[in-house]
């Protein structure tokens, strides 16, 4: 079931300078680490002036849609799922 919860996280991110390629890593919510271990898309869109990345990823048993505001580098968790049919 997807829910919507648009809640603040914290994000342990890794940056390979190499691949130039950056992504989460861990999702710290609600006092549980989860560790991303699939990846999916990754998107950016604007509001107003703020550049904002969109990353979607799954840890063992929840999936993620992450948020990441650039102006002040803050994540928030804004979808969860649990995978199961709603």
């Amino acid at each position: 079931m997807i829910t919507k919860v648009k809640t603040p996280v914290s994000i342990i991110a890794v940056y390979d300078h190499k691949k130039r390629n950056f992504r989460p890593s861990v999702v710290i919510w609600e006092g549980h680490r989860h560790k991303i271990v699939k990846l999916g898309y990754h998107h950016t869109f604007r509001g107003g002036k703020t550049l904002f990345h969109v990353f979607s990823g799954a840890a063992e048993t929840i999936f993620f849609k992450l948020v990441l505001n650039t102006d002040d580098l803050s994540w928030e968790v804004e979808e969860v799922s649990d995978g199961q049919a709603d």
